[in-house]
């Protein structure tokens, strides 16, 4: 296969079908689909983003953020530009909201791959924007990764294709997914996206085996009433598992909403105490000055501690509390 050029799409008619994402792009001679980046050259679906990073970072793999997935360690972090979605808060939207690349630059899988094993990273996250985007890319980089027992992050909007989930397998080690609202018209009107396909992706990634972790920015007067926190409270509990990671972080104004308020630790506080009520085991708040601290379901003890990005304390053994021996979820080595 020719360097940038994808497998993942389908002809009908005239057209090809980006399958990608959700979206299922219908495309025309030319035509990119929504997220600005992936096109019908030729009848084939070409990726304009392919080795060309917008950002490229060492990051804690806390900043994921992952907190049951090789507490500790670093990612090699890599975006591009574009998005299949359009939130008003983006925190990157330089970025995810523009389509133009910088053609000066370009890195090969191979490249990144020997990057993350001379920064002595253990992971690389596919992140920023929307790695679904430039899956063509993260999946070449990934295999290379795997030979060399690098693991494979993805942080995404959820919004991959069945197609993409399931060509995940052996290729893509953790998730991840955001689970930005429980309103189907919010997803809609203001996102782009929709709420039904996040929560089938988030079902698939379950299934499929792949570790996962939530994350819901909590805007205020957007998603924050006591029945919207209930419903993906809820959710994660009774179809995923109790023991899946809910982080529920801070909105700070940004972009489109600069305007806006920020969520206050009461809110976020009162958001933990509904996931708890719910049975959520391990319930994290980001984007605020408080401790995350790991503590095991059983008899609550402090396994890991956490300032900022920081694992400043973790006593869990051969992935078990050192106290009682429950195992706690996660991948730990």
């Amino acid at each position: 296969m020719q360097e940038g050029f994808s497998n993942f799409y389908k002809r009908e008619g005239d057209r090809i079908v980006c399958t990608l994402c959700r979206h299922y792009c219908k495309l025309k001679e030319g035509q990119t689909g929504i997220c600005g980046v992936n096109k019908n050259s030729g009848g084939r679906l070409q990726t304009l983003v392919y080795g060309k990073a917008a950002a490229l970072n060492i990051d804690p793999i806390e900043k994921k953020p992952l907190y049951h997935f090789l507490p500790g360690t670093t990612a090699l972090s890599i975006g591009t530009v574009g998005c299949n979605f359009k939130c008003p808060f983006c925190q990157n939207w330089r970025i995810s909201q523009t389509t133009i690349t910088d053609n000066s630059t370009h890195i090969t899988p191979s490249q990144l791959v020997a990057a993350t094993i001379h920064h002595n990273c253990q992971t690389i996250a596919y992140t920023y924007n929307e790695p679904t985007i430039f899956y063509p890319f993260a999946r070449d980089t990934a295999k290379l990764a795997r030979r060399e027992k690098i693991k494979n992050i993805f942080v995404s909007n959820g919004f991959e294709s069945k197609e993409v989930l399931y060509d995940m397998q052996g290729v893509i080690d953790a998730f991840n997914i955001d689970l930005k609202s429980f309103n189907p018209e919010y997803y809609k009107k203001h996102l782009k996206g929709s709420l039904d396909g996040v929560l089938d992706t988030l079902r698939l990634i379950k299934k499929l085996g792949f570790w996962l972790e939530v994350t819901t920015l909590i805007v205020p007067g957007v998603n924050d009433t006591q029945e919207e926190i209930h419903s993906i409270a809820s959710f994660i509990a009774q179809e995923l598992d109790p023991y899946t990671p809910w982080h529920i972080s801070a909105f700070h104004p940004n972009y489109k909403m600069s305007d806006w308020s920020a969520t206050s630790i009461k809110t976020l506080t009162h958001a933990a105490k509904i996931g708890k009520e719910h049975g959520l085991a391990y319930i994290y708040m980001g984007n605020v000055a408080i401790d995350a601290v790991t503590k095991c379901p059983a008899c609550s003890e402090n396994l890991i501690t956490r300032k900022g990005y920081m694992v400043v304390s973790n006593k869990i053994k051969n992935g078990c509390c050192p106290t009682c021996g429950k195992e706690i979820e996660g991948v730990w080595s």
